[in-house]
């Protein structure tokens, strides 16, 4: 059963040390997901999982490794403690390491899924119920960005559908709003480079039934791409 849920984007740049000269342009979002990870702790759950979009689906368990090497910084990270092998996390999970290393995160098991950016709808709910069935206790880290086009320097330039976009996700956020997350348009969202759509439809059939309320801590778009911060709890 989830009993409550943190939404943070997963830009590499949220971690001062690839951000380097800019990295005080998102010391707010940083600030917003340590609040979200805070409803996260307070909820004392059974179990974590993190969730976030990636080039292709998978599992990591417990102790995978992370590296931010790739985006030019001597950095390694780990999803909990331990030594897991296996494959690296991907970039989302990896600063989800991050975020939960930088929060001091409890004594929890944690386990990462990455999800397929374009995984359809229908599949997300299949995974979101999975994770939220049960009658263990769990929590949610969610990672994901909104659309990467809200101004001509964004990564996919400027498109008049990305802002209105963002807003109905960060509207549902904010209310945990789970039949608006689950509708946001999958074609729509690849268009925008959206990654968040997956992990936040996961994130709408894990809370069927829980009955959460959402809070929006953070909707701004620094660099042209949506950031979006929530607490479900």
């Amino acid at each position: 059963m989830l009993v409550a849920a943190a939404v943070c984007p997963c830009p590499p740049l949220l971690v001062p040390e690839v951000a380097e000269g800019a990295a005080p342009e998102l010391d707010a979002a940083r600030t917003a997901c340590a609040d979200a990870l805070g409803v996260l702790t307070a909820a004392r759950p059974d179990r974590l999982v993190v969730i976030g979009p990636a080039e292709q689906g998978g599992h990591y368990p417990q102790g995978t490794r992370g590296s931010f090497r790739g985006f030019g910084v001597d950095l390694d990270v780990r999803l909990g403690p331990g030594d897991a092998p296996g494959p690296d996390l991907p970039a989302s999970l990896a600063v989800a390491a991050w975020l939960l290393e930088r929060t001091g995160w409890a004594d929890v098991p944690v386990e990462g899924v990455a999800v397929d950016a374009d995984l359809p709808a229908g599949q997300c709910a299949e995974l979101g119920a999975e994770i939220g069935g049960g009658n263990d206790r769990i929590a949610l880290l969610v990672m994901g960005d909104g659309s990467a086009s809200r101004t001509l320097k964004a990564p996919g330039y400027l498109d008049d559908r990305a802002a209105p976009f963002d807003a109905e996700a960060a509207r549902a956020l904010d209310t945990a709003d789970l039949a608006a997350l689950a509708a946001l348009d999958t074609g729509l969202a690849r268009e925008l480079q959206a990654s968040g759509r997956a992990p936040w439809q996961v994130l709408a059939a894990a809370a069927e039934g829980a009955g959460l309320d959402g809070t929006l801590l953070y909707d701004e778009a620094p660099y042209g791409v949506g950031y979006l911060v929530a607490a479900w709890s």
